[in-house]
């Protein structure tokens, strides 16, 4: 996969997400969601394309659910870009696959 994509945790969300200096997308996502494993792919491209100007990370919804639920994640996958700490445009589902997450990022950029 993408080295340009990392983890994120609860304890690491605000630092890594809120607080950036560009703009952020967020997977959140779980390893038993087939979706999710088919956009994978899609999103590892997305954060190759915009090195430098955008910070692609994932967050396991098992493992993480306070920064889930304090986004309000009912269902996965969902991708929400993040512009001065603030939710500027949110995807759920895998529906679209790349152009999908290109035109969800493409004003944020």
């Amino acid at each position: 996969m993408s080295a340009n994509v990392t983890d994120v945790t609860d304890a690491t969300f605000d630092t890594q997400v809120l607080k950036s200096d560009v703009p952020v997308l967020v997977d959140f996502w779980a390893e038993w969601c087939g979706p999710c494993k088919a956009l994978a792919p899609h999103v590892h491209a997305v954060a190759d394309e915009h090195a430098g100007k955008l910070k692609v990370v994932k967050l396991d919804i098992q493992t993480n659910q306070r920064s889930a639920m304090g986004n309000r994640v009912s269902s996965i996958p969902t991708l929400i870009v993040f512009k001065g700490g603030r939710e500027v445009a949110r995807q759920t589902g895998a529906a679209g696959g790349l152009q999908a997450i290109r035109r969800l990022v493409s004003s944020h950029v």
